[in-house]
């Protein structure tokens, strides 16, 4: 398995906070300040933790990916950035070209989420007029020049939407950055089969997770598979559910009412999966054994977490992973401390279990003994 945690860059809250997908940013709760310094306690903290990348979003609502992960590499050493970027809004060889100046300068720590957009309200604010159809075949073919710039061909490509002539890199990266690709629409399936390393999935219920990704086998057989989840994990079960509780305690039904309005016009089938989870009203929100859908009540994108103690979240984890899942995008508010939660409380878990490793190693994982403290010092060798 491999954990990648998510950096807010529309800013944080202790409180569940809106964005995306038409939600106004902040729309249920304060927002703790961003700036790259925070983000990088972040960072550096994920990094610390265990996780492997940290996953960074896409839109009118939040701050550029690009330039906000191109900062971070300067205050971290080993961790991942998983890129989110819309095709189309930027030539591919230009973004082939901005791909591979990152995966070089930075070590070779550039994923990219390629997200094909689900709004057209949001993508016309980008000069983008295509509608939802005609957005993933452009995707189809932006990736399509992309992937072969990246593996260092001559490309000459014309497209419904995409043409180029003669297009190269001067430089290739020694490994091309994966590609993670999500989407439930019908359209997304083959998109996903010709181009993506990994296929992500919405935290939905376990079972509608196993139909999502038996559809995908029928397509690619050898797919990896990802999850995105919020996370809420405590040292007993009671404390984390009166935290979830907490959460919502903020939230007036004048907040939820409007957030479901925008979020009911989406033209994203994942969206509306979610949506379906809750039907907008705080009554079962329990949607599956320690699966909450309460942050969809006011947030666009993912909407579920898990929630429960240490424990109870790795064996949802394991589960999921029974399915296929190997790679999970995780986030909690707020995002350093929820951070902390999770890995030092479930991925220690997961190691005992033989599960999960450091990615690091396990070299600075035994506490040093303290001279006198009362700890012997280790014998000298």
């Amino acid at each position: 398995m491999d954990f990648h945690w998510f950096l807010p860059t529309n800013g944080d809250s202790r409180d569940i906070v809106g964005g995306g997908h038409g939600t106004p940013v902040g729309s249920a709760g304060g927002v703790r300040p961003l700036t790259i310094g925070y983000l990088g306690q972040i960072a550096r903290s994920a990094e610390q933790l265990g996780f492997v990348g940290a996953l960074t979003p896409t839109g009118a609502w939040c701050e550029d990916a690009w330039l906000t992960t191109a900062m971070l590499t300067e205050v971290t050493e080993r961790l991942k950035f998983l890129v989110a970027f819309r095709p189309g809004l930027i030539s591919p060889t230009l973004a082939a070209q901005m791909s591979s100046t990152f995966q070089r300068l930075s070590g070779g720590r550039l994923l990219l989420n390629v997200v094909t957009g689900g709004e057209s309200s949001e993508q016309r604010q980008f000069g983008d007029f295509l509608d939802k159809d005609s957005r993933y075949a452009r995707t189809a073919e932006f990736l399509t020049v992309v992937r072969g710039l990246l593996r260092g061909e001559t490309i000459t490509y014309e497209g419904e939407h995409v043409r180029v002539e003669n297009a190269r890199l001067t430089r290739v990266p020694e490994v091309a950055p994966a590609i993670y690709f999500g989407g439930s629409s019908k359209a997304a399936g083959p998109v996903a089969a010709d181009h993506a390393d990994v296929y992500l999935t919405w935290g939905e219920p376990p079972a509608q997770v196993a139909e999502k990704l038996a559809w995908i086998r029928t397509l690619k057989p050898d797919m990896k598979f990802g999850i995105r989840l919020h996370v809420i994990t405590r040292d007993t079960a009671e404390a984390a559910w009166a935290e979830a509780a907490r959460l919502l305690q903020n939230v007036s039904e004048s907040d939820i009412a409007g957030v479901q309005a925008g979020l009911r016009t989406s033209e994203s089938e994942g969206q509306r999966r979610m949506l379906d989870l809750h039907g907008g009203n705080r009554d079962g929100l329990v949607v599956s054994p320690n699966l909450w859908a309460g942050v969809g009540l006011v947030r666009g994108g993912a909407g579920t977490a898990l929630v429960g103690s240490h424990t109870e979240v790795a064996d949802r984890i394991e589960e999921y992973a029974a399915l296929g899942i190997s790679e999970f995008i995780l986030s909690g508010y707020p995002h350093l401390e929820e951070a902390y939660w999770f890995g030092e409380g479930v991925l220690p878990e997961l190691r005992r279990r033989g599960v999960w490793q450091h990615p690091a190693g396990e070299k600075n994982t035994t506490p040093a003994a303290i001279p006198f403290a009362g700890v012997p010092a280790p014998a000298p060798s």
